[in-house]
């Protein structure tokens, strides 16, 4: 499912113009913003890509006894398909979806993919997953394995984190399930330091957003006016993002804009962290079943799989 270009644009503005402003996580991938994020997945400070990955190859025997072979992979968020290219070897699907908010990057990845993996049927998926997810009629039915890896979920307050499991254990109709990477409470300063690296992507990664917007809805954000932010809410379980103004300025865009003070924030993104029960109770609560869990030596993520 996805917004047209009309109410997309007018769905930022009016987060732009509300006193505590914010944008949308989903508009930081851009061809440029995907970049960033898999140089991201790579940093020494970035704990959660190695340590889901860690935990499938050294739990991939139990993973696939819990799944099964030719299933249909439904991969949410699929960007360069990297994650779930390394369980084709053991899980054979016999369809491969990549969905994703925009399906300009993976289509390029899948049609090298299909070279490598003659077997499978593959196919790109547009669909913003924060408006629900509509699938083809050229996706199998059964069964249906979603794959929503490297913590996604934490970018969903409550609420429509219960609605996005809700929704995806209903197009599992009689058969399959989920596979979810999700991140674990830890110390604060092992957190704070995984989104503010060293080398600054995260902090180029965010501030990207905003050359985004400024083609999406021909705005006049200057990047040089803005500095990254991201803090530990311990209290909500969560990383919180933002751009803090430097400076006093004035932003513009087409029939509109709004002054920012030194020190204003704009809201970009939560990273919700998970107790371990509390996940698989609300993986119950949705209505999955035979939920099986996998982490790593320090309890730092978890791997669940919840069956029908």
């Amino acid at each position: 499912m996805h917004q047209s270009n009309g109410a997309a644009r007018q769905e930022i503005i009016d987060k732009l113009s509300m006193t505590n402003a914010s944008i949308s996580p989903k508009y930081f991938y851009d061809i440029l913003g995907c970049r960033l994020f898999e140089l991201i997945t790579r940093l020494p400070e970035y704990y959660l890509t190695r340590t889901e990955q860690a935990v499938m190859d050294r739990h991939m025997d139990a993973i696939t006894l819990a799944i099964g072979n030719d299933a249909i992979l439904v991969d949410l968020g699929a960007g360069n398909c990297e994650k779930a290219r390394t369980l084709f070897p053991s899980l054979k699907p016999r369809q491969y979806v990549a969905v994703d908010f925009s399906t300009e990057f993976p289509r390029g990845v899948l049609s090298r993919m299909q070279v490598a993996f003659p077997d499978i049927d593959m196919l790109a998926v547009g669909a913003d997953l924060s408006l629900g997810l509509t699938l083809p009629d050229s996706v199998h039915a059964e069964p249906r394995v979603f794959f929503y890896p490297g913590s996604s979920i934490g970018n969903f307050d409550a609420e429509d984190a219960v609605t996005l499991l809700s929704h995806i254990r209903s197009l599992c109709t009689h058969t399959g399930g989920l596979l979810i990477g999700v991140d674990l409470i830890k110390d604060q300063a092992i957190l704070e330091t995984a989104y503010n690296d060293g080398l600054g992507y995260t902090s180029t990664f965010n501030l990207n957003v905003l050359t985004h917007l400024n083609r999406l809805i021909g705005s006049d954000f200057r990047l040089q006016d803005w500095k990254h932010c991201a803090i530990y809410n311990q209290a909500r379980s969560r990383i919180e993002m933002y751009l803090e103004a430097v400076g006093d300025s004035v932003v513009s865009w087409p029939g509109g804009g709004r002054s920012f003070s030194e020190g204003e924030r704009i809201h970009t993104e939560n990273s919700y962290k998970y107790q371990l029960d509390d996940f698989s109770t609300l993986l119950t609560q949705v209505g999955f079943s035979e939920i099986s869990v996998w982490t790593d030596e320090r309890k730092w993520f978890a791997v669940y799989y919840a069956g029908i």
